[in-house]
This record gives structure tokens, sequence and C-alpha cells, in this order.
């Protein structure tokens, strides 16, 4: 069966071992600005959320990427994947994520985005009280990744 990262908001408390786990498996070295998952805390409500590539169904980022370069993967059909050979780095899909989960890298000219490090994501393994979670892929578990991801769409549309 198939696996989905899912989130649990309430379980967070912003010490950023995601981060730190994400930057060192994807780039040899603890630097989160590399991280492709972030932990965005809220400190007046006393909230943190760590985010990352919700993987969407429709994901405007393959829609609008021009190449290809973007696209679902034939391995694994709930990821989003981004192949870098075939990329022109026009930052379309930077512009299209509604998350603001797939951002360009000027350093390495690279886009990053989560791939969940090809099914066993290290931000997981690292999160010591749970709020990440790889879990399968049911209708329940999605339902309630589409209502956290509609919650996240809405609050960062206020910010913005």
């Amino acid at each position: 069966m198939a696996k989905i990262l899912m989130i649990h908001p309430d379980k967070c408390t912003g010490c950023r071992n995601c981060e730190l786990a994400c930057s060192f498996v994807k780039h040899g070295d603890f630097q989160p600005v590399v991280s492709r998952v972030h932990a965005y805390t809220w400190e007046r409500e006393g909230i943190s959320v760590p985010m990352m590539c919700q993987q969407c169904d429709d994901a405007p980022c393959v829609t609008v990427c021009p190449t290809g370069a973007m696209h679902r993967s034939t391995e694994m059909p709930n990821l989003v994947d981004w192949d870098e050979r075939v990329c022109i780095r026009c930052k379309m899909c930077t512009m299209a994520c509604p998350f603001g989960n797939a951002r360009y890298d000027a350093a390495s000219a690279m886009i990053l985005k989560c791939d969940t490090c090809r099914g066993e994501p290290e931000c997981v393994a690292f999160c010591p009280t749970g709020a990440l979670e790889f879990v399968d892929d049911t209708e329940h578990v999605r339902a309630r990744k589409k209502a956290y991801a509609a919650k996240f769409k809405d609050a960062f549309q206020e910010v913005s």
C-alpha cells in the first residue's frame, strides 16, 4: 500500500529536528535553510507546524511545469517528483505551490521539495514527539490530511 506523510500539528514543539535531519540527509550538513521541511512557529498562538510538500493530488507545480521536470512519480504514485536533468529553473513550480513548499535555492540552482526520502523520511525518524508520521494512504488519512491542508492554506493566505 502507498504511504503519505501525515502532520500532527498538535504534537509539534518547534524543536526543528525535522529540519536538521532533512538538511543532513540531503546535503551532508546541518543547514536548515536547505531543508525540505520547515517548522513554522506562531509564538503568540503557541503553536508550531512542520510543513513540507503536500504531494497534492492536483499538484499545481506539475500543471505549470513547462518541461515535465515536476511530475507524478511512476515508482511512487503518491509522490510529486522533480527531475533536475530536464528542469530549466523557470521557478514556475515555486510560484504555483499554494503552500510555499517548493523553493528555489540559488546557491545550488535546485528546486527544494520533499521527496519523502524515497519512502523512508528522515524527518519522521527524528521527530521526538510523533508530529510527523509516514502512514498507509487510506481514505480516512487522506481526508484528515486534506482538512489540515485546507486550514494551512487559509492561514497562510491570511498572513500574506
